[in-house]
């Protein structure tokens, strides 16, 4: 069981700062108890290109889209970004009760004709009802997921090249196909914490995703799905969800954690820890609960940081350290099952230079990584380093402080 490495496009903004602009506050509609930061780097198709590009010399199998209201949209933003890499694959986050699953099926047939067969599907069924409703969805909690167990199985019926019929509480679909199915069927990834998402993973998807949580805890979930998967008669695989902070030193490493965490000021994460703690979601809710919204003690397990998390919905914890302590952790939690490992960093442009440069190496030598296409493939090297890194130093192209 190899690792694979997948990194993060930020289609809402990106920068130096966790305070970016798709920050919580008042459930994201009104921002003016957010302090203006400088350095924001707007998600337009250029410096998302040079995030796609660099992932993909980098040897990043895949980057994650985010989908929601103050992001881009994940297929229009990804289908582009197709055209300016070559090898790269992009997981689409979209939200299963806002369109039709036929459609979506088609959507990803076309995407991956259009791909050359690139494209990962990454079910969002939403846990914050306010976000929700701006959808026009209205259902509650158990029954968005009691829906997208629905929308997967047309999914997968009308991707098998012939009239699908399907009968449910909330679809009912009559001779539903895609004329040309996917090849291949693009890999569907999932995450949810709740009693309600357990039962919709074991029955439909590829990979199971879990936000960073210690890796006892993550044990814990992987028991509970694979247990509910082998009901099923069926097998998941695994992946989890993480930032990362990796350099030449620890020290340099956790530095780095400091300075964004000095850039928070209480304000901001009240206001950002008031508005996600009204989510739904219980992931979210396990996120909180792993810092209390304190600054004190963030480093809940060896290497693992929870600051992430004051002013960040999702995924809330970070990897610190040096670029062995780092694949350390990974080759931890890849001891308990984790196959697929999601990863970002602030600013996204750099830290893809940082884990690409640093970590990937260590995982490498220890016989982790598949045998591929060799990152940063026929770019001379100047000095020892890769040409994208001069002096030894991530490449610094945007402004930001």
């Amino acid at each position: 069981m190899s690792v694979h490495l997948h990194w993060f496009l930020p289609t809402g903004g990106d920068g130096r700062t966790l305070v970016d602009r798709h920050a919580y506050t008042d459930g994201g509609i009104r921002r003016d108890r957010i302090t203006p930061v400088s350095g924001v780097r707007a998600p337009d198709i250029e410096y998302l290109a040079q995030i796609a590009k660099a992932a993909e010399q980098l040897g990043f199998e895949a980057v994650l889209t985010p989908t929601g209201t103050w992001c881009e949209d994940a297929w229009l933003t990804t289908v582009a970004l197709t055209q300016v890499t070559e090898r790269l694959k992009f997981l689409v986050a979209f939200r299963p009760g806002v369109i039709s699953p036929v459609l979506a099926a088609q959507m990803a047939a076309t995407y991956q004709r259009i791909s050359r067969g690139r494209l990962l599907l990454n079910v969002v069924t939403g846990g914050d009802s306010t976000e929700q409703r701006r959808f026009g969805d209205h259902l509650d909690h158990d029954r968005r997921y009691a829906r997208t167990d629905e929308f997967l199985q047309v999914v997968r019926g009308v991707w098998g090249g012939a009239p699908f019929d399907f009968t449910g509480e909330h679809y009912q679909v009559e001779g539903g196909l895609t004329a040309l199915p996917p090849d291949p069927l693009p890999q569907i990834f999932f995450g949810g914490s709740s009693a309600a998402a357990g039962p919709v993973a074991a029955r439909n998807v590829d990979v199971y995703l879990t936000w960073g949580e210690p890796p006892a805890e993550v044990k814990q979930k992987i028991d509970w799905i694979r247990g509910l998967a082998e009901k099923e008669g069926r097998t998941v695989r695994f992946g989890i969800r993480l930032h990362t902070i990796s350099r030449d030193s620890a020290k340099d490493a956790w530095a780095t954690a400091d300075r964004l965490l000095d850039d928070l000021d209480p304000a901001t994460v009240a206001a950002a820890q008031q508005a996600l703690g009204k989510s739904e979601s219980v992931g979210q809710q396990r996120m909180l609960a792993l810092h209390g919204g304190s600054r004190d003690k963030l480093e809940i397990s060896p290497n693992l940081w929870a600051g992430v998390g004051l002013v960040r919905g999702g995924a809330g914890t970070a990897l610190v350290g040096s670029h062995a302590e780092v694949a350390d952790r990974i080759e931890e939690y890849h001891s308990l099952g984790i196959e697929h490992f999601v990863l970002s960093g602030y600013p996204h442009l750099e830290e893809a230079y940082w884990f690409g440069e640093g970590v990937r190496p260590e995982l490498a030598a220890r016989g982790l990584l598949e045998a591929g296409p060799a990152p940063l493939d026929g770019v001379p090297a100047a000095n020892g380093r890769p040409a994208s890194a001069p002096g030894g130093a991530p490449l610094l192209i945007a402004e930001g402080r």
